[in-house]
């Protein structure tokens, strides 16, 4: 039974206490309320209940046209064929397409009742009251993925660490490691499963604290852009000069201060500190310094594009 997931056994559930309510009520169609719980449950609450608001919209506007054509023009499929000619490009004006098929269907009631009297309108407007609800009670309650995060966020900041003291080994030894290439493949993939997991808990959380775990992974994933770039640049190194030295330890210095917050205003003063110390420095003495020298302070621009959105995580 292993392969019947929670969102399953929801919907499963849902279908069938929605079809016992409207049954219980003496609805006709009762089967419809079912359905309608099926198509509104979402992975998430946000998901539901904006699906539930365009379906809810789709559907009063159906009732209108058709209460109209059928009154005037008969209960005919042509008429009904009309009455979709006409819904449709409606419903994509308003931005309620995802209830088409939902009203379509219960409007063919409205047609093979032949009855477009108060009280039938009121089982089709219940049985869409019913659907709705019974889903939205059921994603009242949905999996925290709190834990998950918190730990795809320390496997992410151990593997920034290590790819980090990795690049400062390599700037010294002018060898770039074998393992570097899994660590950013590692960093990658746990950025991908933290950020999606952290836009379902978004989507399952109405408070504005649910938003700093989607801020995190949006950062993180700039700050893998800034450390590729870094790559990039240091792998063209050919010659280890005095600036590499020190660039490699203030990397280290970055290094360490994952995940610690706070700190990263204090690396970019040192950053500037670094630069400046630089300019004291004697200047290239031919063509392949000057080049090495060029991709070393561009290897440190984009040590500051990683500090500085560092600086922006809570």
């Amino acid at each position: 039974m292993n392969f019947i997931g929670y969102r399953t056994l929801k919907t499963v559930i849902g279908a069938v206490i929605a079809m016992y309510i409207a049954m219980s009520l003496g609805l006709k169609y009762a089967t419809a309320a079912g359905i309608i719980t099926i198509l509104s449950l979402q992975s998430t609450r946000k998901q539901s209940i904006r699906l539930s608001s365009k379906m809810i919209g789709a559907f009063l506007l159906a009732l209108l046209l058709s209460v109209g054509l059928f009154k005037f023009l008969g209960y005919t499929p042509l008429v009904f064929g009309l009455f979709l000619l006409v819904f449709i490009p409606l419903s994509v004006k308003f931005q309620v397409q995802e209830g088409i098929v939902v009203s379509a269907v219960l409007i063919t009631h409205l047609l093979i009742e032949k009855d477009i009297e108060m009280p039938f309108i009121l089982n089709q407007i219940s049985l869409m009251a019913i659907g709705v609800i019974v889903a939205l009670f059921l994603n009242i309650y949905m999996p925290s993925f709190e834990n998950k995060i918190k730990e795809e966020q320390d496997v992410i900041e151990k593997t920034i660490k290590k790819i980090l003291l990795d690049m400062s080994k390599s700037l010294r030894d002018q060898v770039v490691s074998i393992e570097q290439e899994k660590l950013f493949t590692l960093l990658e993939l746990r950025l991908k499963q933290g950020r999606e997991m952290a836009y379902k808990n978004f989507n399952n959380n109405f408070s504005s604290n649910s938003s700093d775990y989607t801020q995190y992974m949006d950062i993180r994933l700039q700050q893998l852009h800034c450390l590729k770039s870094m790559r990039k640049h240091f792998e063209r190194l050919s010659i280890t000069y005095t600036q590499t030295i020190l660039i490699a330890d203030f990397t280290i210095r970055v290094a360490h201060s994952i995940p610690n917050k706070g700190t990263a205003e204090k690396s970019l003063e040192d950053l500037s500190r670094l630069r400046e110390s630089f300019t004291t420095m004697q200047l290239p003495q031919d063509r392949a310094e000057f080049e090495n020298r060029g991709m070393l302070y561009q290897f440190l621009n984009d040590v500051e594009e990683f500090l500085l959105l560092a600086a922006i995580l809570k």
